[in-house]
């Protein structure tokens, strides 16, 4: 059988773990590569805020192979797309065909992708599209897979929740304006263990930090856990 040589956009958070999973286990997708994005100068993963280092390690327990592309801190979004079409213009001449992503419902996010993508003629894979957040998590904790929260929309969530495991309590806790992945930005997380990665990534929580981003027009405070 033919398999589709695919490259997956990986964040290194929950929704990538599963949607990685669900690939895998269609039996269809040659996956041959993670695609993860860093902030240049701090060399961390974006908007995530996780060393470097702890992702390589991630990464390396996938068993898959991996390219970190590295955007500067100042980035606007044209920076962004020209740097991230190069990329992905290289994969296409390596004969990649299929990009898997995470997303859940965001439409803008999802349009944008694909657009980017036809560009050079690779079609966009959303294996989580559209399915309940709820189902999602409780899928998540139910295969066994392990995240912590790692960064938080200050306007959204307090920094007590830094740290917190995904699990039926932190369901449990969360706002009820706050959605159970987190998809509309409220927080980030950090998985490191579960059914796609060959042994689990330990790490150790650092110091709490609160940095101030423009997102949609304002300035929103971000608390990050560092983790090393």
């Amino acid at each position: 059988m033919y398999l589709k040589k695919t490259f997956f956009n990986w964040s290194s958070g929950k929704d990538s773990a599963l949607a990685l999973y669900k690939m895998a286990g269609r039996g269809e997708f040659d996956l041959q590569c993670l695609l993860t994005t860093v902030t240049e100068e701090s060399e961390r993963v974006t908007m995530h805020g996780l060393r470097k280092e702890l992702l390589i390690r991630q990464l390396k327990a996938t068993e898959i192979p991996y390219r970190i592309l590295s955007l500067p801190a100042a980035s606007d979004h044209e920076t962004y797309t020209r740097i991230m079409s190069k990329e992905v213009t290289t994969l296409k001449s390596e004969g990649y065909n299929y990009a898997g992503f995470g997303d859940i419902f965001l439409e803008d996010l999802r349009n944008y992708r694909e657009k980017q993508l036809e560009t050079v003629g690779i079609k966009g894979v959303f294996p989580l599209w559209k399915i309940s957040t709820s189902e999602i998590i409780r899928e998540f904790i139910g295969l066994g897979f392990k995240a912590v929260i790692i960064c938080v929309d200050g306007q959204k969530l307090d920094p007590s929740f830094l740290g917190r495991e995904i699990n039926e309590s932190l369901i449990n806790d969360l706002p009820k304006d706050v959605d159970v992945c987190g998809e509309n930005g409220e927080f980030h997380t950090f998985c490191y263990d579960g059914p796609v990665f060959n042994e689990r990534v330990d790490f150790v929580p650092g110091e709490i930090v609160t940095r101030s981003y423009e997102v949609q027009g304002g300035s929103h405070a971000f608390h990050f856990l560092d983790l090393k």
